[in-house]
């Protein structure tokens, strides 16, 4: 019987519940047959047996099962499985658990790092030794209510045989009570009376010996008195915990009637060395008569008095092994012996203690040769090592993601220990490399002196010729270096040039060495370590990070200046240097490093880490690098030297901002320079003309100054300045109509933005002292904050108030005594009173407006017309309140009397945009030639989404360039039309090659299964959109008020029905494609046949196209992934029993206002087409709010909507058929589909394909592409199919997978049913983070998830940052809608499968609230819920939130229902 057999034994017949984990791939693990034949048998004891697989829920399966003794059998774990062990045991570790983990020699550290996990470790080296622990394990268990950790190796280590306890007897052990009269003294002996073996010691000895040695202690030279220490206190936790095990290894100790020992001795009485192991491991058979080894079977508690009582005073070195793998020196055991030695005899020489090699082996000779470190006790307490931030583990991961083995950190804190606190330095740095590369320069030597040899074969003169023409090869030094090592090994009488080489062996390799510093080496570059590594010509890497924020570089100290340590290295001439910033770009980081690496000489990599301390997030360093990269403040390049030499430019500028900025500085010279070559006497004209130039603008500008002052003196009335801070646009209408209104009222009139007033405060003391009336008009922006540019008004007028002053209670110059003194203002002020629906945050309703009428009071301003507030909820919005504001302006002003009679310009609508288009040209090429600003015309940025364009800016670096006077860092999103998300390999290809040369280096897979680049600026639009047509594919109508882009189910298992569905979708797109000709003028340079001769037409959309937006999903039951009720029209296709698709029912008005339909037949294109039409002639064209299909449908009805689509369709569509969705989410991992093809569902979170330290998926994605003969189908839940590979393919597609972890599927539910919008910093109709913010989130409710046992249950969580809802929220269980930064609509109750609405169940939520909201609400639903019900169904089932069964209800009801119900009424 083996070890693992002998344990299942004890397992079987002393547990209530058993919890086997299977081990691999295979479904049984190495206890599983003994639990089988027992089973079977005549066992009065039958527990309970759950299997779970290495991956299942452990914390699930046994948290229902722990008021009874509950046993865990795992063998051979790996790595992975232990980590997850870590997580789930301190949760048990006052439970009733044993754990036994059957393990091989290699993997018992990897076993040891669960030691703080439990109370209690037990060890065992035999077969006898696992069967004893077994039994005492249950009974320590069970009396003492903790868990225990059974630790054995699986092989057997002896053949000593013995016989098997009854199972009464066993069962007896397990139910005996524990005697109340026991007592343990500190020594560990305890008297509990008779005993059947007649004495009461833990060791099995008589009359209390210790090991063997009478009265526990020795002669002078033996064993030290055991009360002479006095290490563990007699009530530390340790001491009871120890006091409850020797009274279980007593029980242990009656039945087995062998002694379960804490600790073997075994050698000679007297030994100068002490080898200290972990229980009955091998040891060589030879004997030594100076060695000893003491054998540890308890690991936890680790009695330190008990442990010192069994070694000799005569021992003068001690050798712990150290661990079998991982990446840690000492093992956790020579920890413990270092403290436990501070207490070694003062009289008495303290030993030495020495980390030994790993065990098993050979011979003690052997042994003893291993190379080791010893350390003196006097040393004692070895240097801590210095703390690394946890932020410097993304460039510190990243060189261990690119190097791997070969990465040597020749400075790493780790080294502290071993070689003292100045192995951090840089100069002990380089001294280490000088001599590491010494010695190899010796293995140079000896290896050319050896091929000089005449003894050596051709074979080994071949090999040693390869390595050198190698040796600095990354991959091929070390593979020819383990070849000739392994050859000359084998010869049997060695010369001295063998020897010689064998000795440097471990030169062989060809390591990448790096010093990693920090910004501080920069203050002293001349006297520091940083230039002795400059100026030392050795081959070495310095990595210098440096982690001061761009916001802060003013706060820096003023009495140090940091140079420029990369204009430093480039000085020397040969030294490679790089600027990177990994959170800027990741693929220049990653090509610095790779080319730092191959430089043959010294390199520095400058790399910025923006963060002020640990608990910054990566949102906040992320946004704090992209100030610093895109302001020039840390420019991005490479020098690289060797570049030169070979006659190339060895300076690359990588900064894209910058590298734009240059570009057109360089354009307009050269275009110059070109003029005054060809025509030299314009030179001097142009100089000679910029005096005269200026001095004629100054008087231009003076004269209309004038003017204007000269205007508003006229008449009695006061000249009027108009303020406006606007962000939606809509205030500035506002204020610009005043000012057309006063105007014509003869008021001289100027308007502005508040920041645009120049001076600030001081601005505002002019213009009163000029007798100007300020009218200020500001909308709200996110919470209740002033909108953009507002902003630094609102602080000054704060600051001035904080102040006490009034700066603003001046008299007007020239004013008649006894004026009106103080700055004349109105304010009107526009917001939602409804926006923030809580009684505690009613005060950011129109507080811009609110806060800025009491500052200019405060500050001795003259309010002429009290706060008018427009409120969005008034029958006529913000017009309600203005309207009775104005009036009493025109009276405060004087001019009532005055009737206004100007026509007043039509406001410009999308509808007029449209129309005057030229369908949808506008003036979108004048505006591409136009290279005086990063964006275009305003119309043409309406006609552009059109084209599948949509104009934005960085909202991270907003502020900053605005503050630095530039405007904003404009750049274009473009999404390509791809019906049904299926693209080929050189597609794919096409598609990353586009992001890297045209974008941002990312692209998203998009919730309408495309591709999406972000940071396209304006010169690279049209390459953009000719290299995507060169792929076959194209932008047109992807975006606008068209039909978008048709999704498609993605469903690879049934193929045939894919493929018709496909086929489907994308006949639907191409036909309601428009018909302009406008797209390929713009973006292909085609141009029309007859020139102008021939006007457009669109016989479909006209020319004012739709209302607004159109989008058509095609479902695949029982697979609704493409929520095809959230669309405008969606298809549902009907298979026959054959399985091929007849026809389809037919949703329109997306938002659950549908209705259906059914056709024997496809009813195709036409049908969408008509509903199209009619939609196109009966949608709301003047509120774009209300303008999509199913507000159509709410107000001309469901019955006459229908009636108007048949008729002109020209026949009644028949009723619907049956169909059910049983899904929404995509199913992760392999299939086959029913054409033998496999199809792999991989997880993109949230669509962003990039490259990440540890995460190379574009990489990966794009060596896949290379070889792939199939499709990549991408997802509506944004992530992707790697369809259609075939039988042959099959390996080496899994290769690249697992290469670049593109298969790891070992993410919760919560996480793989998730999505999110892009958001910030791109969108710029984004309220809130989404895209970066949702992983996080997530990260958080997780936590919350595995407590609770669901970590692989799914809920459909989805995030957007604004109202729009690209990410589909409002079909989620749970969601997140942006309202402003930080704060988020909570949204619960959608159906699973997507076929029900949620509804708001929270507004104004945080990220504190929403997990002080989830917490119990998850909890409630994993106790509570009922077989297969989801997340959405039960928070309406337990009264959270009421259901949605119709789009007009989604109003209804909202903010909870009963005792979790908050407001009241939300209208």
């Amino acid at each position: 019987m083996s070890s693992v057999s002998s344990v299942a034994r004890i397992v079987f017949l002393s547990s209530d519940v058993v919890v086997d984990v299977q081990s691999g791939n295979s479904n049984t693990s190495l206890f599983g047959a003994t639990y089988v034949a027992l089973g079977s048998s005549d066992s009065q004891t039958k527990p309970i047996v759950k299997s779970v697989s290495q991956t299942g829920d452990l914390y699930r399966a046994l948290s229902t099962s722990l008021s009874t003794l509950t046993t865990l059998s795992h063998s051979l774990p790996t790595p992975s499985a232990i980590s997850r062990l870590l997580l789930i045991l301190p949760r048990l570790a006052g439970t009733p658990l044993v754990i036994h983990l059957a393990v091989g020699l290699s993997s018992l550290s990897s076993a040891l790092d669960l030691r703080s996990t439990v109370p209690y470790v037990i060890l065992s080296g035999t077969r006898q030794e696992a069967h004893d622990n077994a039994l005492l394990a249950a009974r320590l268990a069970r009396t003492d209510k903790q868990a225990v950790l059974h630790v054995f190796l699986s092989t057997d280590s002896t053949s000593i045989a013995f016989g098997d306890i009854p199972e009464s007897s066993i069962r007896s052990l397990l139910s005996a009570p524990v005697r109340s009269g026991a007592t343990t003294a500190l020594n560990g002996h305890t008297s509990l009376g008779s005993l059947a073996n007649g004495n009461a010691h833990v060791n099995g000895y008589a009359k209390g010996n210790s090991n063997g040695f009478v009265n526990g202690r020795a002669k002078e030279d033996g064993r030290p008195r055991i009360e002479a220490f006095s290490v563990d206190p007699d009530d530390s936790p340790e001491t009871n915990l120890y006091r409850s095990y020797t009274a279980a290894a007593l029980s242990t100790l009656a039945l087995a009637r062998r002694a379960v020992r804490f600790s073997v001795y075994a050698g000679p009485p007297r030994p100068e060395t002490v080898i200290v192991t972990l229980s009955s491991f091998p040891t060589p058979p030879d004997p030594d008569p100076n060695i000893g080894v003491l054998s540890l079977s308890l690991y936890r508690p680790l009695p330190l008095a008990k442990l010192l009582a069994a070694i000799p005073l005569s021992a003068k070195k001690i050798i712990v092994p150290g661990p079998s793998s991982g990446p840690m020196k000492w093992s956790s055991l020579y920890v413990d012996l270092v403290s436990a030695l501070q207490s070694w005899p003062a009289d008495r020489d303290r030993p030495e203690i020495i980390p030994g090699g790993t065990v098993p082996f050979s011979t003690w000779a052997e042994y003893l040769e291993l190379p080791s470190s010893p350390v003196g006790l006097a040393v004692l307490p070895l240097p801590e090592p210095p703390h690394v931030p946890a932020h410097e583990s993304s460039y510190t991961s990243l060189l261990d993601h690119i190097f791997a083995s070969r990465l040597d950190i020749v400075n790493s804190p780790h080294l502290v220990r071993s070689l003292g606190e100045d192995a951090t330095r840089p100069e002990f740095a380089l001294g280490r490399v000088r001599a590491q590369l010494e010695e190899r320069a010796k293995l140079l030597d000896a290896v050319r002196n050896l091929l000089q040899h005449e003894s050596i074969s051709t074979d080994v003169h071949a090999l040693l010729a390869k390595w050198l023409l190698n040796k600095d090869h990354a991959v091929k030094s070390h593979s020819l270096g383990d070849e000739i090592t392994s050859v000359l090994e084998t010869i049997p009488q060695r010369s001295s040039e063998v020897q010689a080489v064998l000795k440097l062996k471990a030169h062989f390799d060809a390591p990448s060495k790096w010093i990693i510093g920090s910004d501080a080496w920069s203050y002293d570059l001349g006297a520091s370590g940083f230039h002795h590594v400059v100026a030392s010509g050795l081959n070495v890497n310095i990595l210098l990070l440096d982690n001061q924020p761009y916001s802060m570089r003013t706060a820096a100290d003023p009495r140090g200046r940091k140079k420029d340590a990369g204009l430093y290295a480039m000085n020397h001439g040969d030294v490679y240097v790089a600027s990177v910033a990994i959170y800027s770009s990741y693929a220049q980081t990653l090509q610095a490093l790779i080319e730092a690496d191959e430089y043959p000489g010294p390199s520095v990599v400058l790399a910025h880490l923006p963060y002020t301390s640990e608990s910054d997030s990566a949102l906040a360093i992320l946004q704090e690098t992209k100030l610093a990269v895109d302001s020039g403040y840390w420019p991005l390049y490479r020098w690289n030297p060797s570049l030169d030499k070979a006659g190339s430019e060895p300076f690359s500028l990588d900064s894209d901002a910058i590298k734009a900025d240059l570009e057109d500085f360089l354009r307009r010279n050269n275009h110059l320079s070109q003029l005054t070559l060809s025509t030299p006497s314009l030179a001097s004209d142009f100089v000679s003309s910029l005096g005269k130039t200026l001095e004629d603008a100054r008087t231009v500008k003076a004269k209309a100054t004038y003017d204007a002052l000269l205007s508003a003196m006229q008449g009695s009335a006061p000249p009027v300045l108009v303020l406006y801070a606007s962000d939606s646009g809509i205030a500035e209408k506002v204020a610009k109509r005043l000012g057309q209104r006063a105007s014509a009222c003869g008021l001289g009139v100027r308007i502005q933005t508040f920041d645009g007033l120049e001076g600030g405060i001081q601005g505002l003391v002019n213009e009163a002292k000029a007798g100007t009336t300020m009218l200020f008009i500001t909308s709200t922006a996110g919470q209740g904050e002033p909108p953009q540019n507002g902003r630094e008004l609102f602080k000054a007028l704060n600051s001035a108030a904080a102040s006490g002053s009034r700066p603003l209670s001046v008299t007007p110059e020239g004013a008649e005594e006894g004026a009106q003194e103080g700055l004349r203002y109105a304010v009107f002020g526009m917001g939602d009173s409804k926006y923030w629906p809580r009684p505690e945050d009613k005060g950011f309703y129109n507080k811009p407006g609110q806060d800025l009428d009491v500052r200019l009071e405060q500050l001795g301003g003259t309010r002429i017309v009290n706060l008018t507030l427009g409120d969005d909820q008034d029958p006529d919005g913000p017009q309600t309140g203005y309207k009775l504001w104005e009036p009493k302006l025109w009276s405060a002003l004087g001019v009532s009397g005055i009737q206004v009679h100007e026509a007043e310009p039509p406001t410009i609508t999308n509808e007029n945009i449209k129309i005057a288009s030229n369908y949808l040209r506008g003036t979108i090429v004048q505006g591409l030639l136009d290279q005086s600003t990063g964006a275009l015309a305003p119309s043409d940025g309406q006609l552009t989404k059109f084209h599948g364009i949509y104009e934005q800016d960085d909202r991270d670096i907003r502020d900053a360039r605005k503050e630095a006077g530039l405007e904003p860092a404009y750049a274009f999103m473009i999404r390509v039309r791809m019906p049904g998300g299926v693209c080929k390999p050189a597609q794919w290809l096409a598609m990353d090659r586009i992001a890297d040369e045209r974008g941002n280096g990312t692209f998203k897979l998009t919730t309408r299964q495309t591709f999406q680049f972000h940071g396209v600026i304006k010169r690279h639009l049209k390459p953009s959109i000719q290299a995507i047509n060169r792929a076959l594919l194209d932008t047109i109508a992807a975006c606008g008020d068209v039909n978008r882009n048709v999704l498609c189910s993605s469903n690879p298992n049934l193929s045939h029905l894919h493929q018709e569905a496909y086929e489907f979708a994308k006949s639907v797109s191409e036909h309601l494609l428009p018909s302009t000709t406008a797209y390929h003028e713009i973006w292909l340079d085609k141009k029309l046949v007859a020139g102008e001769a021939i006007k457009d037409f669109e016989p479909l959309y006209g020319e004012f196209y739709l209302p607004r937006k159109f989008k058509i999903a095609v479902a695949v039951p029982p697979n609704n992934d493409v929520d095809v009720f959230a669309n405008d029209i969606g298809f549902i296709a009907i298979v026959d029993s054959r399985g091929h698709l007849v026809g389809f029912n037919v949703c329109i008005g997306g938002g659950m206002g549908v209705t259906h339909s059914n056709k024997k037949t496809y009813p195709g294109k036409h049908i969408a087409e008509k509903i199209m039409l009619v939609q196109r002639d009966n949608g709301n064209r003047s509120d774009r709010k209300n303008a999509r299909l199913k507000y159509t449908i709410d107000r001309m009805g469901l019955d006459n909507f229908k009636a108007e689509v048949e008729k002109l369709l020209g026949y009644r569509l028949p009723p619907s058929r049956p169909f059910e969705f049983q899904e929404n989410v995509d199913k992760f991992g392999w299939s086959k589909g029913r054409d033998g093809k496999h199809h792999f569902t991989m997880f993109i979170e949230n669509g962003r394909v990039q490259d990440e330290p540890g995460k190379a998926f574009k990489t990966g994605l794009r060596e896949i592409a290379t070889i792939h003969k199939g499709a990549f189908r991408l997802t509506a839940n944004q992530h992707l199919i790697l369809s259609d590979v075939d039988s042959e393919d099959l390996s080496k597609i899994k290769g690249l997978l697992a290469k670049h972890k593109l298969d790891n599927l070992d993410h919760s539910g919560l996480r793989l049913s998730s999505s999110a919008c892009v958001a910030f910093p791109t969108c710029g109709l984004a309220m809130a983070e989404s895209e970066r913010y949702l992983p996080i989130l997530i990260d958080k409710v997780e936590a919350i998830m595995e407590e609770n046992g669901l970590r692989n249950d799914s809920i459909v969580m989805r995030m957007t940052g604004c109202p729009n809802g690209c990410a589909r929220p409002y079909l989620a269980e749970i969601a997140f809608v942006g309202k402003a930064p930080g704060l988020y609509l909570m949204l619960l109750g959608g159906g699973y499968h997507g076929q029900r609405l949620n509804k708001i169940y929270r507004e104004n939520v945080t990220e504190p609230e929403i997990l002080f909201i989830l917490k119990p609400m998850i909890r409630h639903y994993a106790l509570e819920r009922l077989e297969g019900e989801r997340f959405g169904d039960f928070v309406i089932r337990a009264g959270y939130i009421a259901p949605t069964t119709s789009g007009k209800e989604w109003y209804d009801r909202m903010g909870g229902e009963g005792e979790h119900r908050v407001v009241e009424d939300i209208q």
